[in-house]
């Protein structure tokens, strides 16, 4: 691929794909596109996404439509309290026939990994996700094993169930490019998805739209859009501001705003530019850098959320080519 920066043929065929994927998502999902169009960015950009949202509103059925649109492989890990860390990354064995050890890979080794329920997996293998979530590698024995790509975890937890759950910690969180809520359908969305069960149909019948090749070449795209150096101190400046809120214990790190960064040069492409403009940036701020945001305890009593303080420095940080509002 290129080093060239992208041009405008380039944008119009990731914004093709994109749309591809989305109406093919669709077909389960109803009445969330704009949920269903920052997964396929999160996938394009290279990163890992937690649906986070309560029981019975698609989770698990966005996850499975998203993986079912690309031609590659599909692992999924059903997360219970005795699920152990090999189960995840693999394990070595003493192959007797060829008198030598093998790798066996374990489920994290697909295109997409769908890890249902994360929250209910025990911190040491929670822990087994932070390497291969990172490094997209998993080491065993001394020895490196590299995962194929494209690889995306798709996780999804439920926030409202306490009982056999594990939190997840701030270094898991930090790792996911976005964290989603579907929410409820509104009542035609939700009379569609009723007339569509009952007319059998599920998420089998979602087939391929596009290949993995066609994830590995819109993730190469993606970091040839023009991301101008105003934009890039834009986003520090954000990262930053939240780091001296008084209200937060923990603002976002430098590996927020990069993520920020690839998901506004991702939301840029699939809109047929081949430049990211300020309004990618705070339209996916709140997806990208929320959930890595800690408020304190004490502000929390007072109402304070950390999606509330995050509108807040966006509203205050000026925009590139914007004069600063007068106080």
């Amino acid at each position: 691929m290129t080093d060239q920066p992208a041009s405008a043929a380039d944008v119009a065929w990731f914004a093709e794909r994109c749309e591809l994927v989305v109406r093919n998502v669709e077909r389960l999902i109803r009445g969330k596109t704009d949920i269903v169009r920052l997964a396929v960015l999160c996938l394009a950009a290279e990163g890992h996404l937690l649906i986070d949202d309560v029981p019975g509103v698609g989770k698990t059925s966005l996850a499975k439509a998203l993986a079912s649109s690309i031609a590659g492989t599909m692992r999924r890990i059903q997360c219970t309290p005795d699920l152990l860390p090999t189960d995840v990354t693999g394990v070595t064995i003493w192959n007797a026939e060829a008198r030598q050890w093998e790798f066996q890979p374990g489920a994290v080794f697909g295109n997409i990994v769908l890890a249902d329920e994360i929250n209910r997996a025990s911190p040491k293998t929670q822990s087994a996700l932070l390497e291969v979530m990172e490094e997209r590698q998993v080491t065993m024995d001394g020895t490196t094993y590299a995962v194929e790509a494209p690889f995306m975890v798709i996780a999804t937890q439920n926030p409202v169930e306490h009982g056999g759950t594990y939190d997840l910690p701030e270094a898991q969180i930090d790792r996911f490019m976005m964290r989603l809520t579907v929410g409820y359908p509104d009542h035609d969305a939700e009379v569609e998805i009723l007339a569509s069960r009952a007319g059998g149909h599920s998420v089998q019948d979602i087939t391929p739209v596009i290949s993995a090749e066609d994830v590995r070449r819109m993730s190469a795209l993606v970091r040839r859009v023009h991301l101008s150096p105003d934009l890039l101190r834009y986003i520090v400046t954000i990262t930053a501001a939240t780091r001296r809120r008084p209200e937060l214990r923990l603002g976002a790190s430098t590996r927020g705003g990069l993520a920020l960064a690839v998901a506004a040069q991702a939301r840029a492409a699939a809109d047929g530019r081949v430049f990211v403009i300020p309004d990618d940036v705070k339209a996916l701020a709140p997806y990208v850098l929320g959930h890595r945001l800690l408020v304190r305890p004490e502000a929390e009593l007072t109402g304070v959320t950390a999606h509330g303080l995050l509108g807040g420095v966006l509203a205050a940080v000026p925009v590139p080519g914007q004069r600063p509002a007068l106080r």
